[in-house]
């Protein structure tokens, strides 16, 4: 029987706010709480790929293969160590589609039209979007049911969101009227540090209810675990930042559960 996916694209356009690290860690945390995830890497960085342990030689089908429809999703799925977290990776031909996508019919919809119908196995897919708002982000929002956007607490962090909420208003009125933001959450944040305190509360008061409860804490534990290609709930179950990935996957179910019954 097939499952009601969900699509919950991960954008920022601002790099080193914690998005590839969130896609990983909470697409973990869904696996670790019986829903099966998926996680499609739509940065050519490849960051999430890596942090999973997948060896560069072993992407020979990638996300730019499923998007230029010169392969099927499930030729592209490979299996993480991780029980029930599945990944199409990212390769570095991906680096060029943006500059392919320009000439070809209905570019906005090669991500949504080549994974139709082949996300049917999964719970949860998760879009790892590149720091840019280029073709490859606009496919994952025109794809998405809702974007997750991590914000990282620092002084610019209100400023930068602005563009991406103006683009997810474009992409509502033009691709996919359906599109919504699922979540703000708040990463590295330093609790020592009246800056992050500020930083939440203008978040906070700007966005409501928008803002996710749980903080993403800055941890050390969080930033070593990539180095050793392991999600840090795998690297170190029982640190601020594991718990608080957990804390968040059931905070992004409760508003799934929500939205799918109105």
């Amino acid at each position: 029987m097939e499952r009601q996916t969900r699509i919950i694209a991960v954008a920022n356009q601002k790099g080193g706010v914690g998005k590839t690290t969130t896609a990983i860690n909470l697409a973990t945390a869904l696996a670790a709480i019986q829903k099966k995830a998926l996680i499609i890497d739509l940065d050519p960085q490849g960051n999430a790929s890596t942090g999973l342990g997948l060896n560069a030689n072993n992407r020979d089908i990638n996300t730019y293969h499923v998007m230029m429809g010169e392969a099927a999703l499930d030729s592209a799925i490979l299996k993480t160590d991780i029980p029930g977290l599945d990944i199409v990776p990212s390769g570095m031909d991906l680096s060029g589609a943006e500059i392919e996508l320009i000439d070809i019919e209905r570019r906005e919809f090669q991500l949504r039209d080549a994974i139709r119908g082949g996300e049917g196995h999964y719970d949860y897919v998760l879009i790892d979007c590149p720091p840019a708002l280029g073709l490859l982000t606009v496919n994952a929002l025109v794809a998405a049911d809702s974007v997750l956007v991590p914000l990282q607490c620092e002084f610019f962090a209100l400023e930068g969101i602005s563009h991406l909420t103006r683009t997810i208003d474009r992409i509502r009125a033009t691709f996919n009227p359906a599109l919504e933001i699922q979540g703000i959450v708040l990463t590295m944040y330093d609790k020592r540090n009246n800056l992050s305190d500020m930083v939440a509360n203008d978040v906070r008061a700007y966005f409501g209810d928008k803002v996710y409860n749980t903080v993403i804490p800055r941890n050390v534990r969080v930033s070593e675990a990539p180095s050793h290609g392991r999600p840090v709930l795998i690297y170190d179950i029982n640190c601020a930042g594991s718990q608080a990935y957990l804390h968040l996957a059931g905070e992004v179910i409760h508003r799934e559960r929500r939205t799918i019954a109105t």
